[in-house]
């Protein structure tokens, strides 16, 4: 019944006001804490509109208020609450968020707050990155540190039963996109009544998970097209990978080594990986659409001529722009991170590894020499070539040779 003490929300109210007032596209109303007693509260009134919001209110034709423009905001705040303050707005509901006449997100109703300790969202983000890249060894060991599953000695059944609950709370296509958080707790709540393994949800995990139900409905209302798994993604890794030069919470650490190293061990960058969540990372910068697949855009676009007819045009130019501005900026983040203090534990395999690449490519060059003359190999001749480590370091050269393409133009 801590909801009901309103002397609780107005401080709660402060708290979330010095966190996210200065936001540029979040309002937080003032409590009025003087007046404030255990029964009554006395906050700023706020002027707003309820969603869900299908366009703008202000018949101005301004994108910026557009609903889905307000769920993204919401998403980005959410990520925030989790990942960096732990200060965590459980009740997100279409009376508590408000879209102002300025076409700002306003957070109302602090009585239903939760704090997320750093263990519970580093161990949430690899659960859902985990669900992202359907990696159920990494999903199975989030689960187990977060405390769904009592007895370690039964994640052997645990790892088909997840399989199959993933399976359906994503309408049986498998593809994280496509999660519905509402049958995914549905699912994890069905596994616990079978009373078969000693499976139960968090209470924290319970109230993130209702707060983005709430969300994903919102979100559905103003877009069916939109999918919060990749609408919230690439926030989440920009949280990850962001150049914070303070010393990282262990359990960050952890995480990142476990997710960017092979088998977390720290001797081999995963290069695949860090190469799709930098990329995934700084379209959280961008104007982000989460209701398509970038990659997929269509590269024409409908102009109008001087006397009024439509024309369509080839965009392949500004796509190759948009690849361009993207892997410059990709590379600029991967240099920010590299030389963080988050991201110190990749300077090690890093040096390895371009090590290894150079005598690959000296020993390929010595191969074309030997090939195009009669010399005899010399001793020291010949190493051994990673051919796997050669391809991905290639493809992050590419991702420099775009980025140089576009300065040098």
């Amino acid at each position: 019944f801590g909801e009901l003490d309103y002397v609780r929300e107005a401080n709660n109210c402060e708290r979330f006001g010095e966190l996210y007032g200065d936001w540029d596209s979040v309002k937080v109303p003032l409590a009025c804490t003087a007046l404030t007693r255990k029964r009554v509260l006395v906050m700023e009134w706020v002027e707003g509109e309820k969603g869900p919001w299908l366009g703008d209110s202000s018949g101005t034709g301004s994108s910026s208020s557009s609903g889905i423009d307000m769920v993204r905001t919401g998403l980005k705040c959410s990520v925030d609450q989790l990942m960096n303050t732990g200060l965590f707005h459980a009740d997100p509901h279409r009376g508590n968020l408000l879209r102002t006449t300025d076409g700002k997100l306003a957070f109302i109703d602090f009585g239903m707050m939760a704090d997320v300790t750093e263990e519970e969202c580093y161990g949430l983000v690899g659960l859902v990155i985990g669900l992202q890249n359907k990696d159920l060894p990494l999903v199975t060991e989030e689960l187990l540190k977060l405390g769904f599953l009592r007895d370690t000695t039964q994640v052997d059944q645990l790892v088909p039963r997840l399989r199959e609950a993933f399976r359906r709370a994503t309408g049986g296509t498998g593809k994280a996109s496509d999660v519905n958080f509402a049958k995914l707790q549905a699912e994890l709540d069905a596994i616990a009544r079978e009373n078969v393994l000693k499976f139960s949800t968090p209470p924290f995990f319970t109230i993130i998970i209702r707060s983005l139900t709430i969300l994903e409905g919102m979100a559905l209302s103003a877009d069916p097209n939109f999918r919060l798994v990749r609408g919230s993604y690439p926030y989440v890794l920009r949280q990850l990978l962001s150049e914070n030069n303070e010393q990282p919470p262990e359990a960050l650490q952890k995480l990142l080594s476990r997710l960017l190293t092979v088998n977390g061990e720290e001797r081999e960058i995963e290069w695949q990986r860090l190469h799709q969540f930098l990329k995934l990372a700084q379209k959280a910068a961008r104007n982000y659409n989460p209701t398509k697949d970038t990659d997929s855009r269509s590269l024409a676009t409908t102009t109008r001529t001087t006397n009024g007819a439509l024309a369509t045009t080839s965009t392949s130019s500004t796509a190759a722009d948009d690849k361009a501005q993207l892997s410059r900026q990709t590379i600029e983040l991967f240099f920010k991170f590299l030389t963080s203090r988050t991201g110190i534990f990749l300077k090690k395999p890093l040096v390895h590894e371009l090590a290894e690449a150079i005598d690959g490519m000296a020993s390929m060059g010595e191969q074309n020499l030997l090939r195009w003359t009669a010399l005899p190999p010399l001793p020291g001749m010949l190493g051994p070539v990673n051919t796997k480590r050669m391809d991905e370091l290639r493809m992050m050269l590419d991702t420099f040779q775009d980025a140089l393409l576009m300065t040098s133009g």
